[in-house]
């Protein structure tokens, strides 16, 4: 039987047959000239930077971003801020959020172009001058931090959390936390500290 015109999964022979060809066809190309080579160092180039425009802070920022750049990689590398954290790089530890147009986000997760003409706030913008933000100086009184790394995501998503929802019962509290890890284990004095800023709102 001519196994070119069998209806059906190709037999054995065919496969092998056919999948040694589009070997040889990818070989060919590899050994190519000049040509080839120089396409595929086009495609290796990575993209030219991007303007964006953006208040962090309360500050307008103008810079140029590799668009493959994540939020988190442009507020500390190309703006010095480092209390959002690099913990897990995956989203799973909460330790990168900020607030950008006063919501939560991972900025891990998401690339900083994504966010030209937003409104981004991190740690280092909740005080107002030497004043502590309530719930920062709610963790402070209630020990709601240990070794400190994940203090920064905890705090920012505390303040989120509030404006989200400004009288969170003690379990809507856990539940809205719990995109942040705390290593140390200090979630009741975490709790504690979100609900005793609530209640001085």
């Amino acid at each position: 039987m001519d196994e070119s015109t069998h209806e059906g999964p190709p037999s054995r022979r065919a496969f092998l047959s056919h999948s040694l060809t589009a070997g040889a066809g990818l070989a060919a190309l590899g050994s190519a000239g000049p040509g080839v080579a120089e396409a595929r160092a086009v495609v290796a180039d990575p993209p030219e930077t991007l303007p964006i425009s953006l208040t962090v802070n309360g500050r307008r920022r103008t810079l140029r971003v590799d668009p493959r750049t994540s939020l988190l990689d442009t507020l500390r590398k190309d703006l010095g801020l480092t209390g959002p954290k690099k913990g897990c790089g995956q989203g799973a530890c909460g330790a990168c959020t900020v607030l950008v147009d006063g919501g939560r986000i991972l900025s891990c997760l998401t690339f900083a172009v994504m966010f030209a003409g937003t409104e981004v706030t991190t740690v280092e913008g909740l005080a107002d001058g030497d004043r502590l933000h309530p719930v920062q100086q709610a963790f402070i009184d209630h020990d709601g931090f240990q070794c400190g790394f994940c203090t920064s995501g905890q705090v920012v998503s505390a303040v989120g959390l509030l404006g989200e929802n400004p009288r969170p019962s003690r379990e809507e509290i856990r539940e809205l936390m719990s995109g942040n890890i705390c290593r140390c284990a200090a979630y009741p004095n975490i709790v504690d500290a979100v609900e005793s800023a609530a209640k001085g709102r």
